[in-house]
């Protein structure tokens, strides 16, 4: 009985992971080919949102972004063991708590493999509101956020439940 749980949990973990990987690489490798089309990171353009590549080196948002490749390479070894300690943690929660830890290596790992094979990271959704614009991203860093923030939600919603626990 046991076994059968775990091949199930184990098949709706991978398939997370997976289908965030998917849609993550789906969407680079178009709008890569695209940019190759067009002759140019310019692809898309509209009043709130404009879709252009750029390589992105650093990390989420280009946060830490370097041109010295050492520093990218210690980078890169830092987000791979993150990715390796979340599995390991996911692993051993349970409920929300788990397929938010899934959903952020998901993503993680759909930004990993283009550090690898890219040496950058291609992000291209441009939201903005006349001349503020957000900071460009991909699918992958929507899917770390939105782990990022259900995580957050968990950690609270635990928090008030021990304290009001403790007040019993």
């Amino acid at each position: 009985m046991n076994s059968k749980f775990l091949s199930k949990n184990f098949f709706i973990s991978f398939s997370i992971v997976a289908l965030i990987y998917f849609l993550d690489r789906l969407s680079k490798i178009f709008v890569i080919q695209l940019d190759k089309n067009n002759l140019g990171s310019d692809i898309f353009n509209s009043a709130y949102l404009n879709i252009v590549l750029i390589w992105n080196k650093g990390i989420a948002f280009g946060l830490l972004s370097f041109d010295d490749e050492y520093f990218y390479n210690i980078l890169s070894s830092i987000i791979a063991v993150i990715i390796i300690i979340l599995i390991g943690m996911s692993i051993k929660s349970t409920k929300l708590k788990r397929y938010s830890m899934l959903v952020i290596v998901g993503g993680a790992l759909g930004n990993l493999h283009d550090r690898i094979f890219f040496n950058a990271v291609p992000d291209f959704i441009d939201f903005h509101v006349g001349n503020f614009h957000w900071f460009i991203f991909n699918v992958s860093d929507i899917f770390i956020t939105l782990g990022v923030i259900s995580m957050i939600i968990v950690e609270l919603i635990e928090k008030d439940n021990y304290d009001n626990d403790k007040k019993i």
